[in-house]
């Protein structure tokens, strides 16, 4: 440890569950517990709620630990930072624990950086009790826990700030992915759903694409079992345009099949909507648990879907890879493009959802997709929509490569920093070198 540090208890060293003065009948921000993402730093409110009396209270920028299991475990902790400039104080979840910096000791954003340090994050999952499924971390232990905190301030606000910086550029990026899969999005319902060129076209207007995309459209419509739908799409059901691959799990005692280089995704493994792409997992195979157990390998541009339990949960495999028998890979049959069965598959997740199966536990059969109809353009269409987002679309998976990279810098010199180990200016080269 360096040279005027010291260690205290971390109910001594932060301010845990810090007194928030609300008033009953008033609305105040509220964050629940869904709002808070792993890897995200900040956590907004999700709506505005009139106070009744119960909750976690905070104010901006304190700090937000999910006491419960399994949401601890999985990252759950971050700092509230409303959508819009106030100052108001606000509430949520009865399962946050809230910790600040405390006045003249810690700095609050140190406090933060604190409770991601895995040593800490340890300890309080060990202090969990309660019954199964249902565990949580009682707040007077967190007293036994001895945090090692540089005794000036300046040197605290320094680790945040090293730290914080690399958390902007992966927090920058994430909103530049939400942009870019927008983009895409929207592109795909104009040409897919409202069928926007064909009316402009069917009117006599510009349609605003290029000319040699703008001729892939008909001008006219004509009904169908769905409705109106552009002259020459069939109408079909998803399994007549769509690959659908089964997954599968290598014996979990055989440990020659476990712990390699091969991704083996399971539904912890879905991405969120705006970061699209699958680009790693939770656990890895060999090429000897591919070669003896059903799964596949799936090529990059595959959709997965969880069709178990946790059903609809989509991603695009960013990089080759297996997964269990829980999902399902989808590729189109007839040329379709990547992207398009992507974002069909999305779009018909509720559909999917309700014509699942199973008294307990909801599930897509291969059946199932059997049931949803689509219209269905001609593949050179979706070969010219691929090609449109294709540059939106890499450039997210570019910058979830970026992030995984600055995040495992961040990890790394989180636990070196906080405990000492690493001086200042040698992680700020290292910072400097990663070009942040």
């Amino acid at each position: 440890m360096g040279n005027n540090w010291h260690c205290l208890p971390f109910t001594e060293a932060v301010t845990v569950n810090p007194s928030v003065s609300l008033n009953r009948g008033d609305v105040y921000p509220f964050v629940e517990m869904k709002a808070v993402e792993p890897s995200q730093r900040g956590a907004s409110e999700s709506e505005f709620r009139e106070f009744k009396g119960g909750g976690a209270r905070f104010f901006p920028y304190d700090t937000l630990m999910a006491r419960i299991t399994p949401c601890l475990e999985n990252g759950k902790i971050a700092q509230y930072i409303p959508s819009s400039d106030v100052d108001t104080p606000a509430f949520g979840s009865t399962e946050f624990i809230v910790i600040r910096g405390r006045d003249g000791v810690t700095d609050n954003n140190y406090a933060y950086y604190l409770t991601q340090w895995k040593e800490f994050r340890c300890f309080a999952i060990s202090q969990m009790t309660g019954s199964s499924g249902r565990q949580r971390v009682p707040v007077d232990s967190l007293v036994k826990f001895i945090a090692p905190i540089p005794e000036k301030l300046n040197e605290q606000r320094a680790i945040a700030h090293i730290l914080g910086t690399l958390d902007d550029k992966i927090e920058l990026n994430r909103r530049m992915n939400q942009t870019l899969e927008a983009m895409a999005r929207v592109t795909y319902k104009s040409w897919f759903v409202d069928f926007d060129p064909v009316r402009a076209k069917a009117e006599g207007r510009p349609t605003g694409l290029p000319n040699d995309i703008a001729a892939l459209f008909p001008e006219s419509f004509e009904n169908s079992e769905l409705g109106e739908i552009p002259k020459g799409w069939r109408v079909l059901p998803l399994s007549e345009i769509v690959n659908i691959i089964g997954g599968g799990t290598p014996k979990i005692r055989e440990e020659e099949y476990w712990g390699g280089d091969i991704p083996w995704f399971s539904v912890v493994d879905a991405p969120s909507e705006t970061d699209v792409f699958v680009i790693d997992t939770e656990k890895h195979i060999t090429q000897l648990g591919v070669d003896k157990s059903s799964t596949k390998l799936l090529r990059k541009g595959t959709t997965i879907i969880s069709a178990r339990g946790t059903v609809g949960k989509c991603g695009l495999v960013g990089r080759s890879m297996a997964m269990n028998q829980s999902c399902y890979g989808i590729q189109g049959k007839n040329g379709e493009s990547d992207y398009f069965v992507y974002f069909t598959i999305r779009r018909q997740v509720s559909d999917l959802q309700r014509s699942g199966h199973g008294s307990v536990f909801n599930t897509i059969t291969r059946d199932t997709f059997k049931t949803i109809r689509i219209a269905c353009p001609p593949p050179n269409l979706t070969i010219a929509y691929e090609e449109t987002i294709n540059p939106f679309m890499e450039s997210v998976l570019a910058s979830l490569h970026e992030n995984a990279t600055l995040a495992s810098l961040r990890d790394a010199l989180l636990p070196k920093l906080i405990s000492g180990e690493l001086r200042i200016p040698d992680a700020e080269k290292f910072v400097e070198e990663a070009g942040v």
